[in-house]
């Protein structure tokens, strides 16, 4: 009798797991896949680091201070990657799809959605933490909205340059920092050299976009990001902070949208001439068995990854 009961528990166990249905509602087009893996992560990311900027704004140095931001921007890469790593590669970055395509590892095709999706998540993200931090704001600042001054509250959604620093060293600044960004990570997608371990590329993109804030951070904010900046920039502008948004810096606005891709392209490429296409063969040091590799030639997301950028 024992037996019998078990038997049938088994039987009503098994066509439980049997009657388990597909949802309803899926999505198979892979350009409607990709973009909103793209939006949400880009969205993700944005937020929590823009909310580590309010926070450190508005709280006058009582919730955090420089630091707090590098380390919240970093964590919110790392955040994006894991939302969207899987499924559009977690770019995140214009700069970083427009590189990606330079070199052959994203279709040009692709690159519309990518910068879409990316301005979309970002200009989202720009309302959430203007809807969240609204009374902080203006609390902070007494209802006027700036954008420099010893009460401007722009800076929480865009970048701007430090009053010492000119056009000319603001384009570079940027060059270089977008340049060490995509340097790092063809490095840590580098199959053949030291990448980063499987499972782990998430926190090693967060680390590095942190690195660069601490390292190259103060002449201008590091956006090293088109879509980070120029979506929130505009938001900023239609919520009340105006066309100085534009104006302010001598016309900055447009440093962090062109730098960018020049200076990935420049990194990726410095990567790729230097280390990348100088790989031997790698050999079995038990047989000597020479083992030639595949030119790695594959869409981004299939890569490990890790090429997700960013980056703020």
């Amino acid at each position: 009798m024992k037996d019998l009961v078990q038997s049938v528990e088994l039987g009503v166990s098994q066509r439980k797991r049997l009657n388990v249905s597909q949802p309803k509602v899926w999505l198979k087009n892979e350009l409607v896949r990709v973009g909103l893996a793209e939006s949400l992560c880009t969205y993700v990311m944005m937020v929590l680091g823009l909310g580590s900027v309010a926070q450190v704004v508005t709280g006058q140095g009582v919730f955090g201070e420089y630091l707090s931001i590098n380390l919240g921007f970093g964590l919110a890469v790392a955040m994006g990657v894991h939302v969207g790593g899987k499924v559009s590669g977690a770019h995140m970055n214009a700069a970083v799809s427009f590189t990606m395509c330079t070199f052959g590892r994203l279709g040009w095709k692709m690159l519309p959605l990518y910068v879409f999706a990316q301005l979309l998540g970002s200009f989202l993200a720009a309302g959430t933490i203007y809807v969240v931090y609204y009374e902080a704001i203006y609390d902070y600042c007494g209802g006027n909205l700036t954008v420099t001054g010893v009460k401007a509250t722009a800076g929480i959604f865009a970048t701007y340059p430090a009053p010492y620093l000119s056009l000319l060293a603001g384009f570079i600044d940027q060059v270089f920092g977008t340049a060490m960004l995509l340097l790092c990570l063809m490095a840590l997608s580098d199959q053949k050299n030291k990448p980063a371990a499987a499972g782990s590329e998430p926190v090693a993109v967060g680390l590095l976009v942190m690195l660069i804030g601490i390292s190259l951070g103060s002449n201008s904010g590091y956006a090293i990001n088109p879509t980070r900046d120029i979506a929130p920039r505009v938001f900023t502008a239609i919520a009340g902070w105006g066309a100085d948004v534009f104006r302010s810096g001598n016309g900055w606005w447009w440093v962090p949208l062109v730098a960018p891709p020049i200076g990935g392209v420049l990194g990726a490429g410095l990567y790729r001439v230097l280390v990348e296409m100088h790989h031997p063969p790698l050999s079995e040091q038990d047989g000597g068995l020479v083992e030639e590799f595949e030119e790695e030639t594959a869409p981004l997301e299939k890569q490990g990854n890790i090429c997700a950028n960013i980056c703020v």
